[in-house]
C-alpha cells in the first residue's frame, strides 16, 4: 500500500504527533519514513534588524534542523521504523513548497504532517502549510491534528 511515506519536522509537538502516526503506519506496513526539515530562512527578509547577522543566523538556524532531525531520527527508530533524512533550506516562497518537492523528489507514497487545525483570523493570518501541501500534492496527505487548545 504505502512504502514510503515523507513526515516534515520541525520540532513542534503538532509535528512530532505528525511523526508518532507516520511511525505506526509505517511499522503496520513496513514502510520507510523520510524524515524533512526545511530551513526557512524567509523569517530573515521579515526583519530588517537581521541582516547585520544574517550569517550566524543561518547558521543556528541549520544547526537548530540538525537537532530537530537527530530528535525525530530517534523517536522512529524506537518505534522500529526504517527512517532516512533530507534537510533543506527555504530562501524564498512557501516551506510547503519545498515539502512537495521532497515528496516528488524522494518520491512518496504519502505524506503525514502534524496541523494545528487553525480557523477564523488565526488560519488567515497565519496560512497554513498543511493546507497548502493537501491542496497541491500529488500523492495522499494524512493530517495529524494537535490537541484543541494548543
Amino acid at each position: 500500500m504505502y512504502s514510503r511515506i515523507l513526515v516534515p519536522v520541525d520540532g513542534s509537538p503538532t509535528s512530532q504527533r505528525g511523526l508518532i502516526e507516520a511511525a505506526r503506519l509505517a511499522k503496520v506496513l513496513n514502510a520507510t519514513v523520510r524524515l524533512v526539515h526545511i530551513v526557512d530562512e524567509t523569517a530573515l527578509t521579515l526583519n530588517p534588524e537581521a541582516a547585520t547577522a544574517t550569517a550566524p543566523l543561518l547558521e543556528q538556524f541549520a544547526e537548530s534542523g540538525k537537532q530537530v532531525l537527530q530528535d525525530a531520527v530517534a523517536l522512529a527508530r524506537r518505534e522500529g521504523v526504517l527512517v532516512d533524512t533530507a534537510m533543506h533550506e527555504n530562501l524564498a516562497g512557501r516551506v510547503a513548497d519545498r515539502v512537495l518537492d521532497e515528496a516528488d523528489k524522494w518520491p512518496a507514497d504519502l505524506i503525514v504532517m502534524g496541523t494545528h487545525g487553525r480557523r477564523g483570523i488565526r488560519h488567515a493570518v497565519l496560512g497554513s502549510d498543511a493546507e497548502a501541501v493537501v491542496r497541491s500534492a500529488k500523492v495522499p496527505v494524512l493530517l495529524v491534528r494537535s490537541p484543541e487548545g494548543q
